[in-house]
């Protein structure tokens, strides 16, 4: 029979009914019907994009303004017969763009490593006859069997099965495992979370063993429709793509400008066309900063090269500057800033109250806690030190081993079980050692106390009196209000016969137990210093309310708490409003994520998104950059994702942005100095004919400055450190340019300065018929040492350039001898003569040309004095 059709409320049919609509019966399917409807509905797998193709990752290197600007250039020297600038031109932007291109697929092969499969394998029923097959093969109808521990493949009714438990988190946000039912509900519209007769791809079975039936596979799972929701987010630029291109069209706007001046004015006075045109060609160069793009590249590749050893893995380059402009940084709660897993972490017992942060053994609770090693369900591996089945018990367990409380191996036997049940809301077991034998119970604490007739002293077991009882209750209370799961410990001698379904009477109180998913360690630090650092934390999660709250407040994070059924109430304008006041967001759901994030965004916040469900994938997709977790992450969420973190830590998101503001400084050094060589540049390309002078450069030795002479400095000043208080300013707004008017209006000058110098060394030893060659060798060889020392003026703001950190980076000081050098031998050797037009200068040439280089750097320092002395003699 084909499958149903999709919509069914499977919630809300009985067992019986369920595998009547879905043909299976008892038995499961038959392998040729399992075939025929594999046929209907495809494998059980969610839809992948096919890996973009290595040509497109290449033409997106090509994406940018400048780029594009300067393939431009070339192909007009080409047109007017320049072909030695042509092919300089082009190589150059060839470089460029494979240098990204094989970043960004290292990249990609750094993720592929680090990807863990979903469910491989799953154990079905089918003709009456178990075997386990590729969880890829399952179809609707077939019966799938699982126990504690196991993944499940599919989204499925549950039909039969006890004291079942689900852990949800990665699709619902639900911090603690869910308990299931095989009962029908008994409306249609019923939230995803509470639909407890259901099992979901990739949750988690934490206790008892179930079977289901199959209702979805594939895309048709809650999980692909969640990873449906990724299609309609498209991945929007950077901050600093932004800039970078709103500079790029700036300065495309000066260079038309400035081209059409000097082919109109040509043109006018008769000068030949090829030789116009040459010009032009020189003024567009000088216009762009071609090392820009391979600087810009480098530098984030550094940045992604020490990230990963610090955990994070950036999937995409400009990624790595987004961090650095980042002004909210949304987290989800559950193994982001919390550790992911139930933990005991306080208690009372023996008539006192314990603490159990840490690893330090509990000492002198062997008696009271061994309760806890007992009555469990989940197994600890001593080999591995692994523990499997429901975290609470997990938590205890793990308790249990601490203190020395664990039986001892082959020691205890397990008589009889009362398992868990949400109606009892407390497990028993009977364990016997052959001499004795032992009631141990555990469960809800208001249960367990009215099972309980005497309370556990130091000198044993005292009757509970109704003043004990008083006490007992006001502790329970105030660990619940402080969102601690209290679960309460007891036991009793026990004879082996006993009758665990009547017989729970007269039990001794041993402890009760606050667990919780504590916040990670460091992670209140971090967020100190985000606040720092102008950085607002804020905390997403699937949890209750209150849990979000208190586990926010020991985080440190105030505000207003909201909840999913909150923000339904708001529209999307009034949620805009309130946003920045909201600090915690609890029980929310994909589609508020998402909300939340395009509401930040639309009050000009740089948003970081950090999270590993499924539930989370649309929301990092949506923000400007999306955090995944390595570990925990689901395969949906990382591929949504530009940075994964293997650490599943947010100290490292906080560590990530701390780079990503020392790239962005560095790249704004880097524009600051290539931006006062192109100003000086164009300028003295500009004011030479309209000084009588030639053009002082030719396009190749524009070329050979910007990208010989400014590349090498430029990339060493990726090796900058960062700069004092860099995590105590706030981030740089989305729309704030890279440079402001002020600094823009210190490159004009410098690079007013560059050009005056170049062009009077141009008339000075170009006058009288001396060599034109030489004066021109003069000129280009001034206006490259102006870059050796303007460097300098690049790294540093409003404080002294010759201080302390003019010594920090030696990276620097080895580039600035390599250009000399290189410098050196395009006067000097003859094959570069050639290429550069140049010829040799002497020792006083050379001194000359210092001299005017250094004046750039003194001419400043004197300007920062000037400003500093009244503020020093006040």
């Amino acid at each position: 029979m084909p499958p149903p059709e999709p919509g069914t409320f499977w919630h809300r049919l009985d067992a019986a009914e369920t595998r009547a609509r879905l043909g299976c019966g008892t038995e499961g399917l038959s392998e040729d019907e399992a075939a025929a409807r594999r046929q209907s509905v495809g494998f059980n797998r969610l839809p992948e994009k096919p890996p973009r193709p290595a040509w497109a990752v290449f033409l997106d290197q090509f994406r940018n303004l400048l780029t594009l600007m300067l393939l431009a250039a070339g192909l007009a020297a080409g047109l007017v017969g320049d072909t030695t600038d042509m092919v300089v031109v082009l190589a150059v932007t060839l470089f460029n763009a494979t240098l990204g291109y094989a970043q960004e697929r290292r990249a990609g092969r750094m993720l592929g490593a680090l990807k863990a499969m979903l469910a491989q394998k799953a154990r079905v029923r089918r003709a009456g006859t178990e075997s386990v097959i590729a969880a890829e093969g399952l179809v609707p109808g077939d019966l799938v069997l699982l126990k504690a521990g196991d993944r499940v493949p599919a989204d499925g009714r549950l039909v039969d099965g006890q004291d079942v438990e689900a852990d949800e988190a990665s699709l619902t946000g639900e911090s603690e495992p869910v308990a299931k039912t095989t009962q029908a509900l008994d409306r249609d519209a019923v939230p995803l979370a509470e639909r407890v007769n259901m099992l979901f791809m990739n949750t988690v079975v934490t206790r008892g063993r179930a079977e289901m039936v199959v209702t979805a596979t594939g895309p048709a799972t809650e999980m692909g429709k969640v990873a449906a929701l990724l299609d309609a987010a498209g991945e929007g630029q950077t901050p600093l793509q932004e800039r970078l291109d709103q500079l790029g069209r700036r300065l495309s706007l000066i260079a038309a400008v400035v081209v059409a001046f000097v082919l109109v004015q040509g043109l006018a006075t008769g000068e030949p066309l090829a030789q116009v045109l040459l010009t032009a060609v020189a003024l567009a160069v000088a216009a762009i900063p071609e090392g820009l793009p391979a600087v810009v590249t480098v530098t984030l590749a550094l940045g992604m090269v020490r990230m990963a050893g610090r955990g994070a893995v950036i999937r995409r380059l400009a990624a790595v500057e987004t961090l650095g402009s980042t002004s909210v940084i949304c987290s989800d709660k559950t193994g982001t800033l919390t550790l992911g897993r139930m933990t005991a972490l306080e208690g009372w017992a023996l008539e006192r109250a314990h603490a159990f942060a840490g690893d330090d053994r509990p000492v002198g609770l062997e008696s009271a806690l061994a309760p806890a090693g007992l009555c469990t369900e989940a197994r600890l591996n001593p080999a591995t030190g692994e523990a499997v089945g429901d975290p609470t018990e997990v938590a205890l367990l793990r308790l249990a081993e601490r203190a020395g409380a664990l039986p001892e191996p082959g020691r205890w036997r397990r008589l009889a079980e009362r398992p868990f049940s949400s109606d009892a809301k407390l497990m028993a077991t009977l364990d016997g050692d052959g001499a004795a034998c032992l009631l141990s119970v555990k469960g809800a604490p208001d249960r367990v106390l009215d099972l309980c007739d005497s309370l556990l002293t130091e000198t044993g077991p005292r009757p509970l009196d109704e003043e004990a009882r008083q006490a007992i209750a006001a502790r329970m209370e105030e660990m619940g209000g402080r969102a601690l799961r209290v679960i309460a410990l007891a036991a009793r001698p026990a004879s082996p016969d006993e009758d665990l379904a009547t017989g729970l009477k007269g039990l001794t109180l041993h402890a009760l137990i606050g667990l919780a998913d504590p916040p990670r360690p460091g992670a209140a630090q971090s967020i100190a210093t985000c606040r720092a650092a102008g950085i607002t934390v804020k905390m997403i999660t699937g949890d209750h309310r209150v849990t979000a709250g208190a586990v926010a407040r020991e985080l440190g994070l105030d505000g207003e708490v909201v909840s999913g059924a909150d923000l339904d109430c708001m529209s999307d304008a009034e949620l805009a409003e309130r946003v920045a006041a909201i600090t915690v967001f609890a029980r929310v759901t994909p589609e508020h994520k998402v909300r939340i994030v395009q509401a930040l965004k639309a009050r000009g916040h740089v948003t970081a998104m950090t999270g590993d469900g499924v539930n989370d994938a649309a929301a990092l997709r949506n923000a400007d950059i999306g955090v995944a977790m390595g570990r925990t992450g689901s395969d949906v969420t990382r591929e949504a994702a530009a940075m994964v973190l293997t650490g599943d830590d947010f100290s490292t998101v906080v560590g990530a942005v701390r780079e990503g503001r020392i790239i962005t400084d560095n790249i704004v050094k880097f524009v600051r100095f290539q931006l006062s060589t192109n100003i000086g540049a164009l300028l003295a390309v500009l004011l030479a004919p309209l000084c009588g002078l030639p053009v002082p450069f030719s396009p190749i030795q524009i070329l050979w400055v910007n990208i010989i002479m400014d590349g090498p400095p430029a990339m060493a000043l990726a090796f900058d450190p960062a700069r004092r208080g860099l995590m105590e300013q706030p981030p740089r707004g989305r729309d704030a340019p890279i440079l402001p008017l002020s600094r823009l209006a210190r490159l004009f000058g410098f690079g007013l300065l560059m050009a005056l110098c170049t062009l009077g060394v141009l008339w000075w030893e170009g006058g009288a018929g001396q060599d034109m060659v030489r004066a021109r060798t003069m000129a280009f060889t001034t206006f490259v040492l102006f870059q050796v020392f303007n460097v300098f003026n690049a790294r540093v703001g409003a404080e002294s350039a010759l201080g302390a950190a003019a010594l920090a980076n030696g990276k620097l000081w080895t580039a600035l001898a390599g250009i000399l050098a290189l410098q050196a031998v395009a006067v000097h050797w003859g094959p570069a003569q050639a290429l550069f037009h140049t010829t040799d200068l002497g020792p006083a040439e050379w001194a000359i040309a210092v001299a005017l280089g250094a004046s750039v750097l003194v001419l400043e320092e004197m300007r920062k004095l000037a400003l500093r002395l009244p503020r020093l003699s006040s």
